[in-house]
């Protein structure tokens, strides 16, 4: 039994939600608005103010979107009213990151700088040279934006060096020794 997907979604005020018959739900909140097509098998309902989900029967794949579904929007609403965000830090000798106008321009070591464009509906901010931080609405595309930036360079276990997120432990390892 999914214990998340009973749970109902309050709306706040100020967010507006609007569901079609085809379960396309879209959130118009503060921050702009976001839509997403989910699973038509699953009941989506607006009632006095929540969200309620419910599924049609007890199978296996019906019970694991049941949670799901409920999150995802849950995860819009959270969006459009306070937004998603990622900090990434750069550690290495010579390794930095900038801004020039809606490009993000990264020195990893690489005989070139990596330049990299921001996509539709993520900010992304350097407020100093080793630190980026990843914002928008849509939890996914931070998420992933920011999984993007750091594969240019992961953290290495020997000296620690590359792109890792701010709460991420690096674990290192010990190099060989020579007699």
């Amino acid at each position: 039994m999914s214990r998340i997907g009973l749970k109902p979604i309050e709306i706040p005020t100020g967010v507006e939600v609007k569901i079609n018959d085809k379960n396309y739900v879209e959130v118009k909140g503060p921050k702009g608005t976001i839509g997403e097509q989910l699973s038509s098998d699953m009941g989506i309902k607006i009632e006095e103010n929540q969200i309620i989900v419910s599924r049609p029967t007890e199978n296996k794949r019906h019970k694991s979107l049941h949670g799901l579904t409920r999150t995802l929007i849950a995860n819009m609403i959270e969006g459009v009213i306070n937004g998603y965000s990622k900090t990434l830090e750069i550690q290495g000798t010579g390794y930095r990151a900038q801004k020039q106008g809606k490009k993000l321009v990264l020195n990893l070591g690489y005989s070139h700088p990596i330049e990299l464009e921001d996509p539709e509906g993520i900010e992304v901010e350097v407020p100093k040279a080793n630190q980026i931080i990843v914002k928008g609405m849509n939890k996914q595309q931070v998420g992933n934006y920011a999984a993007v930036i750091r594969d240019f360079r992961k953290p290495e276990p020997y000296k620690g060096k590359g792109v890792r997120y701010s709460d991420e432990v690096v674990r290192r390892k010990v190099g060989k020794t020579g007699k």
